[in-house]
């Protein structure tokens, strides 16, 4: 099952005077998460939502108000809080998948259908994406590239073509 709210940012500290708050996006550019219109932070397991006020990109980091949040003192207090986004706030190409809905899926080689075994993560590198693969024998990193993945589907897995004694 999907999850409907998806990590979107951690509240890294204040910023200035009148509630702004500097947070790490979790997103693929700071800008999706200064995009949102609502936020969402969990609360004794519960989800509840806020509406963002101002936010704006800068540097690698979003400046951002949201209710309930009207100084300093009340948005040094969020530090380290995680904010959620609600999924269908999400904007996506035609065909992008979110990372959390590849977590735990099938890695099956596109030519022979040999599973090798699952994504246990994604993260971005230097020179792009690389994938977690959780094996029996262990943690494998490939490439995020063309060559090694053919097809990322949120629904059947991750396929790819790797070289001869990648998974070795």
């Amino acid at each position: 099952m999907k999850n409907t709210y998806l990590e979107g940012g951690r509240v890294l500290s204040a910023h200035g005077v009148r509630g702004l708050m500097k947070v790490e996006s979790y997103c693929d550019t700071p800008r999706v998460l200064a995009g949102m219109k609502r936020v969402f932070m969990k609360r004794g397991g519960e989800y509840e939502e806020h509406t963002v006020t101002s936010a704006s990109p800068a540097g690698g980091v979003v400046l951002m108000g949201i209710d309930g949040v009207p100084d300093r003192e009340a948005a040094q207090g969020m530090k380290n809080t995680i904010l959620y986004l609600h999924r269908e706030d999400i904007p996506l190409a035609p065909g992008a998948v979110l990372i959390a809905d590849l977590i735990g899926l099938p890695v099956t080689d596109a030519v022979t259908g040999k599973v090798y075994g699952t994504v246990a993560d994604i993260t971005d590198a230097v020179r792009g994406r690389l994938y977690t693969v959780r094996t029996e024998k262990g943690d494998v990193l490939l490439p995020g590239v063309p060559e090694f993945i053919k097809e990322t589907d949120a629904e059947r897995g991750v396929f790819i073509t790797p070289i001869p004694g990648f998974f070795d």
